[in-house]
């Protein structure tokens, strides 16, 4: 009878602590989180070297990967090229032409005004020979065709000549600033180009993922790395409709971590309808079929350096 008794009791404790243990748990469960981060290739190239390892912790700064980008040397040298032909240009709109330019003109200019004054010559015979109807009108046509040819080569070379001797105008100059200006922007962005084939971490963080291996092709914008920025640690508690008003923004809270008892001091920061297909209740049948569910986004106020978290680990509301 008496261990009859006993067999009873027993029972009755292990459903009572079985119940305070389900009820202790399920309401307010947390995950640990951080925020992530990806970080891609602006510029397509090839992977030539990987500095780092999945799982390792890197600094703001550390170069994570070398790409392989061939096409930037040979722009650079593009734009080189373009500088130095854009700054000469300049240099000749400030210093004008040289005296070889000058004498070269003038050798032009005297050249065509010999062919000026055999033109006029041919057109004076001609002139009386047509009155006196020697020659055609074709010809005569022909010959007066040449004067006028000739007298506009004279009237070009003349004002080369003048526009030569006076210096550039102002305009030209500053159409060469203009082409020197362009090619520098040029090379500015190939400079640019070639500081993106050093892959930098942009924060403290954690890798989770390599996407790539040494020798593959990355294309613009496709993500060579995943990971959690590690100064951004904050807890993610999903709450039913039922129990969402015992919480507001600004709320203090202990967290405690349930298989080492932690206890952390931290803060609500935001509270937000989660959609209907992140619904819990399929995972956590004590909750009401109907019920909305809501997020928790709580971050520490306490010093939490020298605790160590993990990723989806579960914290408790104490």
């Amino acid at each position: 009878m008496i261990n009859y008794k006993n067999t009873i009791l027993g029972c009755f404790a292990l459903l009572a602590l079985g119940s305070c243990q389900k009820e202790e748990i399920t309401p307010n469960r947390g995950k640990v989180k951080f925020e992530t981060i990806s970080v891609s290739s602006k510029l397509a190239g090839r992977i030539d070297k990987i500095l780092v390892k999945e799982g390792q912790t890197v600094r703001k700064g550390d170069t994570l990967a070398i790409i392989d980008i061939p096409e930037v040397q040979a722009k650079m040298m593009q734009a080189e090229g373009a500088i130095m032909a854009a700054q000469g240009q300049l240099n000749m709109a400030f210093n004008g032409a040289t005296v070889e330019q000058l004498n070269q003109i003038e050798g032009q200019l005297n050249a065509s005004k010999a062919q000026l004054d055999f033109a006029q010559e041919s057109y004076n015979r001609l002139e009386a020979m047509y009155k006196d109807s020697l020659v055609t009108q074709q010809q005569f046509d022909e010959v007066k065709m040449k004067l006028n040819m000739a007298k506009a080569q004279v009237a070009a070379l003349t004002s080369k000549r003048d526009e030569v001797r006076k210096g550039a105008r102002e305009e030209q100059i500053e159409q060469a600033k203009g082409q020197l200006d362009r090619a520098k922007g040029a090379r500015e962005e190939v400079v640019s180009a070639s500081l993106e084939q050093y892959v930098i971490a942009p924060a403290d963080m954690s890798l989770e993922t390599i996407s790539v291996d040494e020798g593959e092709l990355a294309t613009p914008g496709f993500t060579l790395f995943n990971g959690y920025k590690t100064n951004s640690l904050y807890f993610r508690f999903t709450i039913p409709e039922s129990k969402i008003y015992d919480f507001e923004v600004g709320q203090n809270l202990t967290l405690v971590n349930p298989y080492n008892h932690d206890e952390i001091d931290a803060k609500v920061i935001a509270i937000k309808q989660l959609a209907k297909y992140a619904d819990i209740t399929s995972t956590a049948p004590l909750y009401e079929l109907s019920e909305s569910i809501y997020e928790l986004k709580v971050v520490p106020t306490s010093d939490v350096s020298a605790q160590k978290f993990y990723i989806n680990a579960t914290f408790l509301i104490k």
